[in-house]
Formats: C-alpha cells, sequence, structure tokens
C-alpha cells in the first residue's frame, strides 16, 4: 500500500510539474516562404491556405523564387495578387480568431530572387532584394529560429547563406546559421544539395533529388492505397472551397499537377496539438521525418526521368527525411506502410479544418465551425514504473460553438522507442479518461499517445494532444 501511495504521488507531482511547462506561452514561428508561383497552380493553391493560418505564426517574407520547372521568371505580382484577395477577407477572418495580418504588413514581405537557376543565383554580385531580406530576418540579434517553407528553389536563401558566411566572423555566423529551419519539397534546383553540403548544421528536412516519386509529400493529395481521395478531388475542392465561399475560395485554381505539393511545407507549424517542428520525428499533419544518411537514388531513372536535369549526388550528411508509418485505413480496412501514410492518414482532417477557415472568410462566427479546445488534466511528460498503471485523461476539454464532441486516445508508436503492445483494458473509444496499463520493460522505453478530440460540428474539426511517456524499469 505505501509504494502505490509513493506511485501516485510520484505521478501527481510529475503531473503538475509537466502541465507548468505546457502552459508557458509559445512565441509565434518565424515563417519565410519562397515560392515559385506560376510554374503550377499549386503554389497559388498554397498560399491560399498559408494565409488562412497566418495568424499562427510571424510572416517573415514572401519571397518570389525560380526552380527546375521555371528557371528564368520569378512572379512575386502574382503574390500580391493573391494578398489583394486576402485583404478583402481579412477584416472577416478576425471575427473569428484574432492575429491575421493586415494586408499591408504582408505586402511589405513581398520579395524577389533573381530570375535565374539555382547556383547561377549563388556567389559574387548575385544577391537580391529577396536574399538581402532574409539576411536582414536572420542577423537579428535574438536566437529565435527561422523558418524556411521552400515551395521551388532554395537559391536565394543560398545566396543569403553565402553572403553571411563570407561576411561575418565565425561565432556570429554560427550563431546565425543554427536559427535556420529548412523544408523544402524535394530539390527543385542544385542550390538544394549545396546547402546540406556546405552548412551541415543546417536543420533541413527533405526527399533529396529531383525523382519525386520517392517523396513523402505526394502524401498530401495524390492517390495512394488506402487514402480518402473524395476530399481531395476537384469536386470536393468545388463545393467546399472554390464556389460559394467568398472571393478568397473563387481565386483557389483548378488542379493541374496535383493539389498543393508545398503545403506540407507548412503543415506541421499548425498549432493544432500535434506536431513540434522541432520533433520531425514525431509527425504531424505534414509528415514525419527521421534524421539519418538516406541511401542514394538517382533522378535520372523511373517516370521522372529528365536528361535536362541536374545530377543527383551522394548525401554528405544526416538529413530530416522520409520515415513510414504503419496505419489502418478506414477506406479499405487494411493496414498501409510507408512515407506518404505519414501526410495521408491526417487527410479528412486537414482538409476540414481547411474547409471551415474558407467559410471563416466570409461568414459571421455563429454560421461557421470552430475547432475543439483540448485540454490534459496532467502534463504532456508522463514518467511511469515498468507494469504500473496510470491514467490518461481529457477532462476540461469544450467545444467553443457547444457542439458535442468525440474521444480518441491511440499510440503512435513509430515516434517513441517501445514497438510492443501497449494494454488499454478495459478499451473502448470515447474515453476521455483512460486506463493504461505501462508495459514490463528492461530499458527506459517512450511511448507517444496521442488525444484526438473531434466536434460534431459541419465540417467536424479535429484537435489534438500528444502525451510523451517515459517507462522506465
Amino acid at each position: 500500500m505505501r509504494k502505490q501511495t509513493t506511485l501516485l504521488l510520484s505521478l501527481s507531482v510529475l503531473f503538475l510539474v509537466d502541465t507548468a511547462w505546457c502552459q508557458q506561452p509559445q512565441k509565434k514561428a518565424n515563417v519565410i516562404v519562397l515560392t515559385d508561383i506560376e510554374a503550377d497552380p499549386d503554389d497559388t493553391q498554397s498560399l491560399i491556405r498559408f494565409l488562412l493560418y497566418s495568424n499562427q505564426w510571424n510572416v517573415e517574407g514572401l519571397i518570389a523564387t525560380t526552380s527546375i520547372h521555371q528557371k528564368t521568371y520569378v512572379a512575386p505580382e502574382s503574390i500580391g495578387a493573391v494578398l489583394e484577395v486576402y485583404k478583402q477577407v481579412q477584416p472577416n477572418l478576425t471575427k473569428h480568431e484574432a492575429g491575421f495580418p493586415p494586408y499591408e504588413a504582408l505586402i511589405a514581405k513581398i520579395k524577389s530572387g533573381l530570375p535565374v537557376y539555382g547556383m547561377a543565383g549563388v556567389g559574387q554580385g548575385k544577391d537580391s532584394p529577396g536574399s538581402d531580406w532574409i539576411v536582414k530576418v536572420l542577423e537579428r540579434p535574438d536566437n529565435d529560429p527561422v523558418w524556411f517553407s521552400v515551395w521551388g528553389g532554395p537559391n536565394t536563401l543560398a545566396q543569403a547563406l553565402w553572403k553571411i558566411k563570407a561576411e561575418k566572423k565565425s561565432p556570429e555566423a554560427s550563431r546565425i546559421f543554427k536559427k535556420v529551419r529548412v523544408y523544402t519539397i524535394s530539390d527543385q534546383d542544385d542550390s538544394g544539395p549545396w546547402i546540406r553540403k556546405n552548412f551541415p548544421d543546417i536543420f533541413y528536412v527533405v526527399t533529396p533529388g529531383y525523382n519525386y516519386t520517392h517523396a513523402t509529400w505526394l502524401g498530401m493529395a495524390f492517390p495512394s492505397p488506402g487514402s480518402n481521395a473524395e476530399v481531395t478531388s476537384p469536386k470536393w475542392l468545388a463545393a467546399n472551397i472554390q464556389q460559394g465561399h467568398g472571393p478568397l475560395g473563387a481565386a483557389y485554381p483548378d488542379v493541374a499537377y496535383g493539389m498543393e505539393g508545398d503545403t506540407p511545407a507548412f503543415l506541421n507549424l499548425i498549432d493544432n496539438g500535434l506536431s513540434d517542428p522541432e520533433h520531425p520525428d514525431f509527425g504531424g499533419w505534414g509528415g514525419r521525418y527521421e534524421y539519418y544518411l538516406p541511401a542514394f537514388v538517382d533522378s535520372n531513372t523511373g517516370p521522372f526521368k529528365r536528361a535536362n536535369w541536374p545530377k543527383d549526388e551522394p548525401e554528405t550528411r544526416p538529413i530530416w527525411t522520409n520515415a513510414s508509418d504503419s496505419v489502418l485505413s478506414q477506406i479499405d480496412q487494411k493496414v498501409h506502410f510507408g512515407n506518404r501514410e505519414t501526410i495521408w492518414r491526417w487527410r479528412d482532417e486537414y482538409q476540414n479544418d481547411f474547409a471551415a477557415r474558407m467559410c471563416w472568410t466570409f461568414k459571421e462566427g455563429s454560421a461557421c465551425n470552430h475547432p475543439p479546445i483540448v485540454k490534459l488534466e496532467h502534463g504532456d511528460k508522463v514518467t511511469v514504473k515498468s507494469g504500473a498503471q496510470f491514467y490518461l485523461s481529457a477532462k476540461g476539454s469544450k467545444d467553443p460553438d457547444g457542439d458535442s464532441m468525440s474521444y480518441l486516445w491511440f499510440c503512435y508508436p513509430e515516434a517513441g522507442t517501445y514497438r510492443g503492445t501497449v494494454s488499454f483494458r478495459p478499451y473502448a473509444p470515447n474515453l476521455y479518461r483512460l486506463p493504461v496499463t505501462a508495459p514490463v520493460v528492461s530499458k527506459p522505453e517512450t511511448i507517444h499517445f496521442i488525444l484526438k478530440v473531434s466536434d460534431k460540428g459541419s465540417p467536424a474539426l479535429t484537435r489534438y494532444k500528444r502525451v510523451i511517456v517515459t517507462v522506465v524499469p
């Protein structure tokens, strides 16, 4: 009895400590977008979705660039055209959530890279308004990360890094480089591999190479066995985004090659309770990635072979890259395993969220749905003894619209270290307070428990909490 009391007291202390930790105010992420807008309609699509979440981060730059698909042309005016439409809906967005930046603040952040391809735009005399702006943002005295959401080629960022390295003393340059966080959609010019090779300490998320068939981002909308193709179809987009959904929805272009292939480059920055951008291996709407030195894959093979594309080279250091999840599909009731699964497993949720936010652009508060507010009765980091029973509780969660809510607790095994079975017995969905028996372990193991709370509004919206449980012998 004494041992049980001690364990319960220890858990109470841990819960209190962890709760205090998770309630600390979080700074908004600083985000710079690099886009080869006009190479494909999907950049405009991604920009429209990006603006619907722009109250969740500090938009530090919207930079028009080139790419392998658009080598001699940049289109800052196309970014401006989307912002002109955003200007019409920004006042209505603020009726639903605070913090949407005014048009005037965003229009000042539009910059351009050089209208040249890849490394031809890097080196002495290759500065541009875009690269100068990046240097200015990175030079600030704070050490807050700056996230580069790269939808085209990153040569404008490469030029900024080149200049900092050339002009700054080593300690200051190192401080600046530690702030850089890059998520790029595959490689769309030869400056991406150059950055990874010459700046080995820079945080970099990518499926390397020009052969897109291996890319994680394909899980965003491309057909995959087990994924829900309906919610990314032209019919769904017309009914939920484009038609009768205000001026910003009307500005959303039809799909050409694929819907929003660039969007995963910022989805994990959305504050939905699921992802931690500093830990790509935790997984989230934008996918899951692991840190390792990937095997070399030659892009000049397969369906994306192009005679005039750059030659791939082996990676020289570990990067954040493709990881695989095992997912039970609700479409075909089969288990699917792969890196695209790390994104499409959340497809219903992120598409419903997109549709709800588009509603925010033109309707009053009571006419649109808003996401539930998820609470934990304890902290989000817990330590328990091997074999002990403990409880996970979402007591206090609520819905701002008064909608009913459903609860689902599940393990995310790939995000932790423990690969065995975790006992939830007696288990059933819709338990906001879940009894769990810790597995018996011989060494410390981590288990990621995900709480998924969905409301019954239209469309149904979902928010999450992640509890990382460390089980010790």
